[in-house]
């Protein structure tokens, strides 16, 4: 079942535990896009294996996925289908993972 996450209180408890809850928050949140999206091979522990395996290189990969994965449930859903990818991807770029885990995290509520 997926969940709407209020997203100040995930950023919050991301930076109270140093980011443990945000490596949660990470794999969940991959784990539903992936189910809403209906592709049951977009899941969160691979996800998470590849960014350690590739030293945080994978997360460039994985943000541009995670926007088409989201675009591609709005688009099943008949909603507006908001193409987020380059703009997660420069995100991430520039250190602001974070912050394409609120935006992923707020498309995904819109979709539950």
């Amino acid at each position: 079942m997926i969940t709407q996450r209020d997203i100040a209180v995930a950023i919050i408890l991301t930076i109270v535990t140093c980011g443990i809850f945000g490596i949660y928050w990470f794999i969940v949140l991959t784990t539903e896009i992936g189910k809403l999206s209906g592709d049951p091979s977009f899941t969160g522990g691979k996800h998470f294996l590849l960014v350690l395996v590739t030293c945080g290189i994978w997360s460039y990969i994985w943000s541009y996925q995670a926007a088409k994965q989201i675009g591609e449930a709005q688009r099943q859903r008949g909603m507006l289908v908001t193409d987020n990818s380059v703009l997660y991807l420069v995100l991430t770029f520039f250190g602001l993972g974070i912050v394409t885990y609120a935006l992923a995290q707020s498309d995904v509520n819109k979709l539950v």
